[in-house]
């Protein structure tokens, strides 16, 4: 018996071992070395093994060094020489590409220079070309991860100057916070200042407005380059609408020509829309003098993905509104990189186009690398990107390009490895309000091709108020009379299934049956005589019908529904009429006395039932005017009806 129990004992282990769910709490980390030669260093990485996507490219990092001192770096090793002595603490932010894992966690690195050894210093590099003012990221957002983004000013000026910088982030659009600012950090002793943004004026300019939130109408001005504005107030303005939450920057006497970096380190929050194609945005406002208004303004676009794939289809049009979309267009993004060990000389995306966007209005808005349209009709000899539009897809194809692999010999900078294509389109005439998704096929040569992401572009709800007025018909009722009018809410031109809740108001009249007794009565003088009494009751009543029903449109003209409705009873007026008729004996020839009594009795509330209805609309079935039959059953009383009805719905 021992040995047996000992056994089962065993067992037992075993098999609640092996259902102990262990948990991984293994976090992988990157680390920061260094091989110091007095001011000059230079940096490594060292990294965990990266996890393969079945089927992806191969996966590799990339980076974005913080170099204590206001300088920066996305090489892999890069060396750096600082210009003075003293302890410098220097930050690595790693992006894993096409890689399972999360991006390895690292921890700054203490750099102590006691010496000056290399006099080959070099400052912060210009960003004339840009025109003073740039913004980049490391990474695209995830949704509760970090990224870092650079912000980076100079001074173009022939005088020393003192401005201000204005970081938006968290777009109003949203329904949710999207990023949460962790941490941010100045080297040219920059400072935080607090600052009520709204300004008093509102003189946007309507031409640059694009999508708009349902809930909020503002304008949305587009600025892809960086661009130099002169009303501050207006600009402000214009961002304190857009955006939630702004850092503000104050700094003092930059000189001519010189060019410094702000490092943000953003994490996105949980609830970040979890939607791999939709587009979000950061606004930065630099003013070079704060003696003056004139400024620059630049918007950083970022993709929100769930993994770090460089090929990759973005929209901004994830959240519209369908009233105001007609006239406006939608942008779409095609991302790629090439990862091959050597140049791509020719690269051909294959891009589907949904159904409800106009092809005539197609137009390319960017691209990289830079290059012309190609001549039709001939063979390009030089750079350009040919462009072939078919019934349901549109074909990009660079010619002639150089883009290099980042696996190639001596290419340093990832980013000079990848490429896009922005281009947008307006509506078609006759489109419904439905979620389309898209995504493109990217052939680097001959290779084979990648397919990315779907671009999802879909509609907010939005409300739809209706009015609604009829006639209920009561089969069972005498003398029946009831009108009604009310309202209706719904989401606004749904395509096919949708919900819908009413409020009617009715005013009601009918009769109740008439009661007739006839009996034999001994008068006071102890005759037999016949009486008859006729009872008649008239009811009136207004009621509160609150149908909410589930409603599918068939087509553009015919919609069914089906669903619950309350009905209160709001008030009731019932009047009592009584009519006592004696005869002569027990026959009916004589009258010989009519009596008329009569009462009303008054309730509010007395009443509420609940029931089932079915209806039928046809008409305008998704937004305008239509007519409608229901039938309504009553769960607890046998006062089942007919509806006949009006309804336009704004």
């Amino acid at each position: 018996m021992k040995p047996l129990s000992s056994i089962f004992f065993l067992l037992f282990s075993i098999i609640s071992f092996s259902q102990t769910k262990v948990k991984d709490t293994i976090t992988r980390r990157a680390h920061i070395v260094f091989i110091q030669n007095g001011n000059a260093v230079t940096y490594k990485p060292e990294t965990p093994p990266l996890i393969p996507i079945a089927g992806a490219p191969k996966p590799s990092y990339s980076y974005l060094w913080e170099l204590g001192d206001g300088h920066y770096s996305k090489e892999a090793e890069p060396k750096h020489v600082y210009k003075t002595k003293g302890n410098y603490t220097t930050r690595l932010a790693v992006t894993n590409n096409y890689d399972n894992g999360k991006p390895p966690a690292t921890r700054p690195k203490k750099v102590a220079v006691n010496e000056i050894t290399d006099t080959n210093y070099k400052d912060i590099a210009s960003i004339a070309d840009q025109n003073g003012f740039a913004i980049l990221k490391n990474c695209d957002p995830i949704p509760d991860q970090e990224m870092v983004v650079v912000v980076s000013y100079q001074n173009l000026e022939n005088y020393v100057s003192s401005g201000k910088l204005y970081l938006f982030y968290n777009e109003k659009q949203f329904k949710n916070n999207n990023f949460e600012l962790v941490d941010f950090r100045t080297y040219a002793n920059e400072r935080e200042v607090k600052e009520n943004t709204v300004a008093a004026v509102d003189d946007l300019d309507d031409t640059k407005s694009y999508l708009a939130a349902a809930e909020n109408t503002f304008k949305i001005k587009k600025y892809r380059n960086t661009t130099t504005e002169e009303d501050l107030d207006a600009s402000l303005a214009d961002a304190n609408k857009t955006y939630h939450n702004v850092s503000v920057l104050e700094f003092d006497d930059a000189n001519p020509g010189e060019t410094r970096n702000l490092f943000y380190t953003f994490k996105t929050t949980p609830e970040m829309i979890k939607d791999t194609s939709a587009t979000v945005t950061m606004r930065g406002i630099f003013v070079p003098s704060r003696s003056y208004k004139n400024h620059k303004i630049k918007n950083l676009e970022m993709e929100i993905v769930t993994s770090h794939d460089p090929n990759k289809m973005g929209s901004n049009g994830s959240f519209m509104n369908y009233r105001l979309v007609r006239f406006k267009r939608v942008n779409f993004k095609t991302r790629f990189q090439n990862n091959g060990e050597g140049p791509a000389r020719m690269i051909r995306l294959e891009t589907d186009v949904p159904d409800m966007f106009d092809k005539k209005t197609f137009q390319i808005e960017d691209m990289y690398p830079k290059c012309p349209i190609c001549p039709k009709d001939e063979e390009p000899t030089v750079s350009c990107l040919d462009t072939i539009i078919k019934k349901n897809q549109i074909f990009f194809t660079f010619k002639n390009i150089y883009l290099p692999g980042s696996e190639q010999k001596n290419v340093h900078e990832k980013d000079s490895t990848k490429g896009f294509v922005k281009y947008s389109m307006k509506f078609a005439e006759d489109f419904h309000k439905v979620k389309t998704r898209s995504r493109t096929a990217i052939i680097f040569d001959k290779n084979e091709p990648i397919i990315t992401n779907y671009a999802t572009t879909r509609f907010l709800p939005g409300i739809s108020i209706g009015a609604k007025a009829g006639y209920n018909l009561y089969p069972d009722l005498e003398n029946s009379t009831s009108y009604f009018v009310g309202a209706t809410i719904s989401p606004f031109k749904s395509y096919r299934f949708y919900w819908q809740a009413e409020w009617l108001n009715s005013v009601n009249k009918y009769d109740s049956a008439t009661n007739v007794i006839d009996e034999v009565v001994v008068n006071p003088n102890g005759v037999k005589q016949r009486q008859r009494t006729t009872t008649s009751t008239e009811n009136k009543s207004v009621n509160w019908e609150v149908p909410v029903l589930i409603r599918y449109n068939i087509n553009n003209y015919i919609g069914v529904g089906a669903g619950l409705q309350a009905n209160f009873n709001v008030s009731q007026e019932q009047n009592q009429t009584i009519k006592i008729e004696s005869f002569e004996g027990d026959s009916e020839k004589f009258i010989i006395n009519t009596r008329t009594a009569s009462n009303a009795v008054k309730s509010s509330f007395a009443d509420f039932k609940t029931g089932l209805l079915f209806d039928l609309t046809v008409g305008a079935a998704r937004i305008g005017p239509s007519l409608g039959a229901r039938y309504v059953i009553n769960f607890e009383q046998n006062f089942n009806y007919f509806q006949f009805y009006g309804i336009w719905k704004f």
